[in-house]
């Protein structure tokens, strides 16, 4: 108790504070940091927009429109691409499970024959 009333309070309070506050401004300097390393490993390598739509399916567009005007071979492409993508992926599969149980023939690496408490020879 003696050593309660000896303390000197506004130390104990500052000591504390500078704590955290060292912990807040370091905290604050590392995501600086972090972000800084980021921006120095970011890949400098130009990336080529990819080409419109209509590009890709043969059909020229004029400037004026803004409709795509598709060709019979474009949409039959489609066409066949949804219908591959939602039909075809689903195979019919057995809904029973069965459990076979399997024999396996005598084995010296399982037996507990040769166990490790085993010291009797």
């Amino acid at each position: 108790m003696i050593l309660l009333v000896e303390t000197n309070w506004s130390h104990v309070w500052m000591v504390t504070l500078m704590g955290f506050l060292l912990v807040v401004v370091l905290l604050v300097l590392l995501i600086y940091m972090l972000k800084l390393f980021g921006m120095i490993m970011r890949p400098r390598v130009k990336v080529e927009k990819p080409h419109e739509v209509h590009e890709a399916v043969g059909a020229p567009r004029s400037e004026n429109s803004e409709h795509i005007t598709l060709t019979g071979n474009a949409t039959a492409a489609i066409a066949m691409a949804l219908h591959l993508y939602y039909n075809g992926l689903h195979d019919e599969e057995p809904t029973k499970i069965t459990i076979k149980k399997v024999e396996r023939k005598y084995s010296p690496w399982n037996s507990k024959l040769y166990g490790i408490n085993n010291l009797h020879r």
